[in-house]
């Protein structure tokens, strides 16, 4: 299983970017994914999850209500649309994919990750 992230960048303050990852070596409708960040010197954050069929996701307080995270099973795709990023959005982030249908908030919850994709927030 691949997952390639994508989409990252330097942006302003109060802007918006979309993050893309795309699942390649088996369905990803079948599995919950998640969103995780880290910036330089900290601990990789979790930072959203989808259930396989998109009807639950998890949010980490800290992107409620700026973030959203959705997915399109046939394309083998999940996005992030991340609106009114801060400057401590700044981070690295991974795409990565459960081995069940189901998500959580940590990293062990997660089988297989992708490379990551920078996110620079300038203020």
């Amino acid at each position: 299983v691949q997952l390639q992230a994508s989409g990252g960048g330097l942006v302003q303050a109060g802007g918006s970017l979309i993050l893309s990852c795309v699942a390649s070596g088996r369905t990803l409708g079948h599995y919950g994914m998640g969103w995780f960040r880290q910036a330089p010197g900290k601990e990789r954050e979790f930072v959203v999850a989808i259930n396989w069929s998109g009807a639950y996701k998890d949010y980490a307080d800290s992107v409620k209500g700026r973030f959203t995270i959705s997915r399109d099973n046939a394309e083998n795709m999940v996005y992030l649309q991340m609106n009114s990023l801060k400057p401590e959005d700044t981070a690295v982030y991974y795409c990565a994919q459960a081995p069940s249908g189901s998500v959580g908030t940590t990293a062990g919850a997660y089988l297989y990750w992708g490379q990551g994709t920078q996110v620079t927030v300038s203020s």
